[in-house]
């Protein structure tokens, strides 16, 4: 019998199913692959050495099991795949979201994997393998999770609290005069929320959104791998998202939340300059 979230389309079943597969292989590959004191390693750089290699590894592995089945089909990878494709079918993946918190042995990373047709992302995988969750969702059919629990559960995002009672979860960049700007616009949201959240994954924090989880979210500096397969599901579980005012999710800005809460932070955010370079 097939589980609730089966989509209709014969493609999207079978891009659902590949993504699925391949995000499961990939976490698996990440997290036991990922040494014990891999945050205390002896020198500086090792670390991030073995990081930058188990993350290329992760996206090598998603590449050639997607091409094996599929191999008209393009790619986008945060770790350098890029290829048009012929099939009208592009995927987008981020092989670790969290990099930081995987390499300090935090369970807040994820493997992101989206399927975009005609340019428009239409199956969306999130694997976040310490938490034992995994978050899906097909154009048009609802956004889902399995973890904990038994089955397949329908993500719904949570009904709109007064801004002043809204947690919303945000980053931070790594360039350090782009962090000192967005310290100061959280400084000037942190009085009108319930409180901001930094979970180091926005992958994560987007999935969150979509499970209740978050009120809102919102970042700067996001590229298209970080947002594509979560921005699918916050939306498919009833969450708006966009940019600046009237825009998509882009690298200036990026802001989801549940309807009510959506867009006054996005007035906000645009009021305090949030996008500004």
């Amino acid at each position: 019998m097939p589980s609730p979230s089966s989509p209709t389309s014969p493609l999207h079943t079978e891009l659902l199913r590949l993504a699925q597969e391949a995000a499961r292989k990939a976490g698996d590959l990440l997290r036991d692959g990922r040494p014990a004191d891999l945050a205390v390693a002896a020198t500086k750089s090792s670390p991030i050495d073995v990081v930058t290699e188990m993350d290329i590894a992760a996206e090598k592995l998603i590449t050639d099991l997607i091409s094996t089945h599929r191999p008209d089909d393009g790619f986008l990878g945060e770790e350098g795949a890029s290829s048009e494709g012929t099939s009208g079918v592009r995927w987008v993946i981020d092989p670790l979201d969290g990099t930081v918190n995987y390499l300090y042995g935090l369970p807040t990373w994820a493997v992101s994997i989206a399927a975009e047709q005609n340019g428009e992302a239409v199956v969306g995988v999130v694997a976040a393998p310490m938490r034992g969750e995994t978050y899906h969702a097909v154009k048009g059919e609802g956004a889902w999770a399995t973890g904990a629990w038994e089955g397949e559960r329908r993500l719904v995002c949570r009904p709109a609290p007064p801004l002043d009672q809204a947690l919303v979860s945000t980053g931070f960049n790594y360039v350090q005069e782009v962090r000192a700007h967005q310290a100061e616009v959280a400084r000037k949201l942190i009085p009108l929320l319930r409180d901001i959240r930094r979970s180091g994954s926005a992958a994560v924090d987007l999935c969150d959104v979509a499970a209740g989880r978050l009120d809102g979210c919102y970042e700067r500096g996001l590229n298209p791998w970080d947002l594509a397969a979560g921005d699918l599901i916050a939306r498919e579980a009833g969450a708006l998202t966009g940019g600046r005012p009237g825009e998509r999710p882009a690298r200036d800005l990026a802001v989801a939340g549940t309807p009510g809460v959506f867009e006054p932070l996005q007035r906000l955010l645009e009021d305090f300059g949030a996008w500004h370079d």
